[in-house]
C-alpha cells in the first residue's frame, strides 16, 4: 500500500508556456494567406487539454509539435495528470497502462529494463530527454521533474540514428509556470519505504522573461523484497530565458544518487528441443542473494537548446547535451545446476557473483535543425533539415566471478563474497553516429491528404578492443500517407527502415564485450486514429517489424547472429476524457512473434523471449463534482482504479 500526501499551491499556473516560457504567436508577423506562421516550439501540454489525460501534440523525433492524429505511427502520451493519478515513481509505473510495454529481465529495484512489442529497449540510445539527449537508463529515470512521458513505437532511426526498432521513450521536463508554484509531497509504503519531494516554480525579470523550475527528492528505499534496502537522492533545475521576442534559450540539469541492493535474477534453463522448461514462480518477495550485493549508481545529465524564429516561414534551433552514469555493481544471477531436468524439481543451483567495480557510460549529443513552411500552389510543405551527432563511450571493468551453492526453493543465507582476483579486465567501447536528415510533410486538399517523405544519411563508427565497424553514407527512409476524413481523424500507412548497432556480447561468452556488425530492420504499419467526443483519442494500428536476431551458441559459448525475427501485431489505445469527470487509459496488444530465419535450427518458428501474446490494461479515474479540477493527486488516486494483464 502506498500513501501519498500533497500540499500544493493553486494549479491555475499550468497555462500553456511557450517552449517552456511564453508563446510568441502574437509577436510573429503575419505570414502569407492560408499559411500559418512558424512559432517557437512548445514544450508543455496544450492549454486546450490542461489537467487532462490527453494532449494535442508530440515532442519527439521528426514529429515535434505535430498533432497526435497526424503522426503515422502508434503513439502513447502519459501526461502529468496520469502519472499523478497512478502514483508513478518509476518508468514501469508510468507505462504499465501502455499495451506492448513490458519489463525485460531486470526488475524495478535498481532500474526498469523495458521492452516494446517484444523488442528490448536499448538503455543507452532509446531513452531521450526533451526529444533529443540520449540519457542512460542504468541507474534510475526519475519522474519528479517530468511533465509527461511519450512512447513512439517502432523504428525511429531517421531522427535518432542507430537504435533498435522497439521504439523511443521520451521524457519531457517540467518548465516554469506563469504563476508561482510550490508543491511538497510525502510518500510511504507498507514495506517501510518513505520519502518526500519538493517542486518549486518561479519567474523573474520584465514580463517573467526568466523562468526557473526546481525539483528535489529523497527517500529510504524498501519494496518488500528480501535483503533489499537503500537510499535515493535526486535534484534537477530547469531554466528558460526569453532573450528576445523571437529567441529563447532553455537548459536542464539533473542528478541522481542511488545506492540499493540488486535482486538476484533467475537464469532460464537451457531449451530442450526449442522449448525452455520453466520452474514454478517463486514468492514475489524472494531474493536468493544477500544484502551485500550492492548497486551504487550516480547519474548527471545536462541539456541546453536555443530556438530562433528567422521570419514567419522559417525557424532554427541548436542544442547540445551530455549524459553520464557511473555505477558499482555486484551482479549475482542464479542458474539451475545440471542435469536441469532433475534440479528443476530439487531447486539445486548456483549463484555466480560477478564483480564490476566501476562501470562508466557517457553520451555526448548535438543537433542543429531548421524548419520551414511554404506553399507550392495549393500544396503546403512543412520541411525539416538537420544534422545530429552522438558519441557513446563505455568502460565496464570486471574483477571476475565467484560461485556459491544456493537452492531455488529453500534459499540459505549468502556470506559476503570477495572478488576472485585483483586483476581488472576491461573492454572499452566507443560509438560515433553522425547523421544528416530531411523530411517533407506535404498537405493538400484542405489538409485532408498528407504525405511524408524523409531520408537520413548516416556515418557510423563502432570500436572496441577487438572489433571495429565503419559505415559511411548509409541511407534509411521514411514514407507515409494519410487521409483525414475529419480534422480530428486519420487513416494512415507508413513504411520505415531502421539501423541499429549489432548486439553486444554479454559477460561470460567467448567474445564478451565484442559488438556484432550493424543491423537493418524494416517496419510497416497501417492504422486509424480518431478523437471521440472531442476529448478521447482512439488509436488502432496493425504493424509488422522484421529484425535480425542474435543468440549465444551453446556449442561454442559465442554470441553470434541468428537470422531474422518477425514481430506482427495489433494495438488498440484509448486516452482522454469520456466525460468532464471520467478519464480513461485503456490498451490492448495482440502480438505474434516468430523466428522466421535461423542459423540455430532449434529456434526456427519459435517465439522469441519476452514476447507475450496478449497485453491489456485499463485505468479509470472518476472525479466527483466537488472542485474536481483542484483535487490533489492523493484525492484523485482515491477515486481511481486500474488493472493490467500479460499473457
Amino acid at each position: 500500500m502506498n500513501i501519498r500526501f500533497t500540499l500544493a499551491a493553486p494549479r491555475g499556473a499550468l497555462a500553456v508556456v511557450l517552449a517552456g516560457a511564453l508563446t510568441i504567436h502574437a509577436q510573429t508577423a503575419p505570414a502569407t494567406k492560408d499559411l500559418p506562421p512558424v512559432t517557437l516550439e512548445s514544450f508543455n501540454v496544450s492549454a486546450k487539454h490542461a489537467e487532462s489525460y490527453q494532449t494535442d501534440n508530440l515532442q519527439m523525433g521528426a514529429f515535434r509539435d505535430v498533432d497526435l492524429v497526424d503522426v503515422p505511427l502508434t503513439v502513447n502520451v502519459l501526461t502529468r495528470e496520469v502519472l499523478d493519478a497512478q502514483g508513478a515513481r518509476g518508468l514501469n509505473d508510468a507505462l504499465k497502462n501502455t499495451a506492448g510495454v513490458t519489463r525485460a529481465q531486470i526488475t524495478g529495484s535498481v532500474y526498469d529494463n523495458l521492452a516494446i512489442r517484444g523488442i528490448v529497449i536499448e538503455n543507452r540510445g532509446n531513452y531521450r530527454l526533451n526529444g533529443s539527449l540520449p540519457i542512460i537508463n542504468l541507474a534510475d529515470i526519475s519522474l519528479e521533474n517530468k511533465e509527461r512521458v511519450e512512447v513512439l513505437k517502432g523504428t525511429s532511426s531517421l531522427y535518432y540514428g542507430f537504435i533498435p526498432p522497439s521504439g523511443v521513450i521520451n521524457l519531457v521536463t517540467k518548465r516554469a509556470t506563469a504563476e508561482p508554484l510550490t508543491t511538497v509531497t510525502l510518500n510511504a509504503n507498507s514495506a517501510g519505504g518513505a520519502g518526500g519531494s519538493i517542486d518549486v516554480s518561479r519567474r523573474f525579470g520584465v514580463g517573467g522573461a526568466v523562468g526557473v523550475r526546481l525539483n528535489a527528492a529523497g527517500s529510504k528505499e524498501a519494496t518488500g523484497i528480501d535483503n533489499y534496502a537503500g537510499d535515493r537522492e535526486f535534484a534537477s533545475l530547469a531554466l528558460d530565458w526569453r532573450l528576445l521576442p523571437n529567441l529563447i534559450v532553455r537548459a536542464d540539469v539533473e542528478t541522481l544518487n542511488k545506492k540499493v541492493t540488486e535482486q538476484t535474477p533467475i537464469t532460464l534453463p537451457t531449451a530442450v528441443s526449442g522449448v525452455v522448461p520453466l520452474p514454478p514462480l517463486p514468492s514475489n518477495n524472494q531474493n536468493l542473494g544477500g544484502d551485500w550485493q550492492r548497486y551504487d549508481a550516480q547519474m548527471f545529465n545536462w541539456w541546453t537548446r536555443a530556438d530562433y524564429v528567422i521570419n514567419p516561414q522559417w525557424t532554427v534551433f541548436v542544442e547540445a547535451g551530455n549524459a553520464h552514469t557511473h555505477r558499482y555493481r555486484i551482479y549475482v544471477p542464479f542458474t539451475f545446476a545440471a542435469p536441469q531436468a532433475t534440479t528443476l524439481l530439487t531447486g539445486a543451483g548456483t549463484l555466480s557473483s560477478q564483480f564490476f567495480p566501476g562501470q562508466d557510460y557517457r553520451n555526448a549529443n548535438y543537433r542543429a535543425e531548421t524548419f520551414g513552411r511554404f506553399l507550392t500552389g495549393p500544396v503546403r510543405h512543412d520541411v525539416s533539415i538537420g544534422l545530429s551527432g552522438n558519441t557513446r563511450r563505455a568502460n565496464a571493468p570486471s574483477e571476475g566471478a565467484v560461485s556459491f551453492a544456493q537452492n531455488y526453493y529453500n534459499p540459505v543465507a549468502v556470506p559476503v563474497l570477495s572478488p576472485p582476483t585483483a586483476v581488472i579486465t576491461n573492454v572499452p567501447t566507443r560509438i560515433n553516429d553522425v547523421g544528416y536528415y530531411a523530411t517533407d510533410r506535404v498537405s493538400a486538399l484542405e489538409n485532408k491528404v498528407q504525405l511524408i517523405a524523409g531520408v537520413r544519411s548516416t556515418d557510423y563508427i563502432s570500436t572496441t578492443a577487438t572489433t571495429s565497424y565503419n559505415i559511411t553514407g548509409k541511407l534509411n527512409p521514411l514514407f507515409s500517407a494519410a487521409f483525414k476524413p475529419t480534422p480530428g481523424s486519420s487513416i494512415y500507412a507508413s513504411y520505415l527502415k531502421g539501423l541499429e548497432a549489432g548486439g553486444n556480447a554479454p559477460a561470460g561468452t567467448t567474445n564478451a564485450g565484442s559488438i556484432l556488425p550493424p543491423l537493418t530492420s524494416t517496419q510497416k504499419e497501417v492504422g486509424v486514429k480518431d478523437r471521440l467526443f472531442s476529448a478521447l483519442l482512439a488509436q488502432i494500428g496493425v504493424f509488422e517489424i522484421e529484425r535480425p536476431s542474435t543468440f549465444t551458441d551453446p556449442a561454442t559459448n559465442t554470441f553470434v547472429a541468428n537470422g531474422l525475427a518477425r514481430f506482427r501485431g495489433l494495438e488498440i489505445f484509448l486516452s482522454g476524457e469520456i466525460t468532464p469527470r471520467v478519464s480513461i487509459i485503456g490498451s490492448l496488444q495482440n502480438l505474434d512473434a516468430r523466428q522466421t530465419k535461423a542459423l540455430n535450427a532449434t529456434t526456427l518458428n519459435k517465439t522469441p523471449e519476452g514476447t507475450p501474446r496478449y497485453t491489456t490494461s485499463l485505468f479509470v479515474e472518476w472525479r466527483t463534482g466537488l472542485a474536481s479540477k483542484e483535487w490533489t493527486p492523493i484525492q484523485a488516486a482515491l477515486m481511481s482504479f486500474g488493472c493490467c494483464c500479460i499473457s
